[in-house]
């Protein structure tokens, strides 16, 4: 069984903004003093203090970026924030991070106004408030040294929000661009519950992972949005958690029962070069009577929406089931030996008690029964007979 992982799992339940993830993350241990010493090395006129508060019932921290009212902000294009994040003190992944939520805030701007992304004046996005949410969340969640962020569906609001380019609908734009990917709820309230900057973080540090079904809690926190409804706790839950991500393997089943057999073999191929670890077929009967075929995948974690895709283009399936499965595998080695002009692989593991287990492989021994004219259970009895006798002297 695999040592748990340590996750972050993002509850924008009422909408996510980078100051609701700074606070939030304040909230579950990260230092201000930490933050705010980083802040100070960013060289933009602003600071970061924080103060607890209550939305709702709930208790959770406040963060507030502080710019200075003397200082006149610039429109800063991607390459001014890019040399920002350069230079920022923080370590190299959560530089990555933030040049990457930039990267992606330049594309969807430039995409919105028909501009390459370099060329993009950064408004709102750009201002030093946005810079220090990104960077400072970047920076937290790494010191929170979690091996993956997940989010559960995020809320977005209705109604109209003003920009520096004028009135626009609810979710901005941006923001749905951002989100895509991502499971969203909608909502009655009329105001900007997600905005562009908390999008961008979402998208980036979760790339849309959906959070697992199973985890345990080990602490959480909430970050406050800056107004306070009746209606309800306007804040972003974080959940610290361990995750036994069940040795990063998929169990794929789906149930054919409109499918040619003759078709078969080429999905079991197609599944086996998206990555596929196994695949396997066997009958099922079906409902009304039918016989079907059920298909069954172990696949990675990382490859699941691959081979789902491999699956649904070559085959008449309109769907298929998944879950996370745990597996013990004995240790194994695989060495090669000649025989009669071949290279034979020979896999072998070995149990706890010491009992030893070879086998041929079985495409090479196809291969010089071919070549040779012989059956291939012959050959493989020969290599047998020779591993034994090995064994023995």
């Amino acid at each position: 069984m695999n040592e748990p992982s340590r996750i972050l799992i993002f509850d924008p339940f009422s909408g996510i903004s980078g100051d609701m993830i700074l606070g939030g993350l304040l909230d579950i241990g990260v230092p201000l003093e930490w933050l705010q010493e980083i802040v100070a090395g960013l060289g933009v006129e602003a600071t970061l203090e924080a103060e607890s508060v209550t939305r709702g019932s709930l208790h959770a921290q406040r963060a507030h970026v502080v710019v200075s009212s003397s200082a006149e902000q610039p429109v800063r294009h991607l390459e001014d924030v890019l040399e920002i994040i350069e230079s920022a003190p923080v370590e190299n992944t959560a530089r990555e991070t933030a040049a990457a939520a930039f990267r992606r805030l330049a594309e969807v701007e430039g995409e919105a106004h028909g501009l390459p992304p370099e060329r993009v004046h950064f408004h709102e996005v750009g201002a030093a408030d946005a810079i220090v949410d990104i960077i400072g969340a970047a920076a937290g969640v790494g010191y929170l040294n979690v091996d993956r962020c997940y989010t559960r569906p995020v809320v977005v609001g209705r109604g109209w929000v003003s920009t520096a380019h004028g009135r626009l609908p609810l979710p901005a734009p941006a923001t749905m661009k951002l989100l895509e990917g991502i499971p969203v709820v909608d909502s009655e309230m009329r105001a900007e519950m997600t905005t562009p900057t908390g999008a961008v973080l979402l998208s980036v540090l979760t790339d849309g992972r959906s959070a697992p079904r199973s985890f345990v809690p080990t602490k959480s926190g909430f970050g406050a949005g800056g107004r306070d409804p009746d209606t309800h706790p306007n804040s972003l839950r974080l959940v610290l958690a361990e995750c036994r991500e069940h040795g990063g393997l998929y169990m794929i089943q789906a149930d054919i029962d409109d499918m040619s057999p003759e078709y078969l073999p080429s999905l079991l191929e197609a599944l086996s070069s998206a990555g596929a670890t196994d695949v396997w077929t066997h009958p099922v009967q079906m409902k009304k009577g039918r016989t079907g075929i059920r298909l069954e995948a172990l696949v990675t974690q990382e490859l699941r929406e691959v081979i789902g895709q491999a699956l649904f283009e070559n085959s008449t399936t309109l769907g298929f089931r998944f879950w996370p499965i745990d597996r013990e595998v004995l240790p194994r080695t695989v060495k090669r030996i000649e025989w009669r002009g071949f290279s034979i692989r020979i896999k072998s593991s070995e149990s706890a008690q010491g009992h030893v287990i070879c086998k041929p492989e079985y495409d090479d021994i196809t291969q010089a029964a071919r070549a040779l004219g012989l059956p291939p259970l012959k050959v493989r009895e020969e290599i047998e007979s020779l591993l034994e006798s090995k064994r023995e002297s």
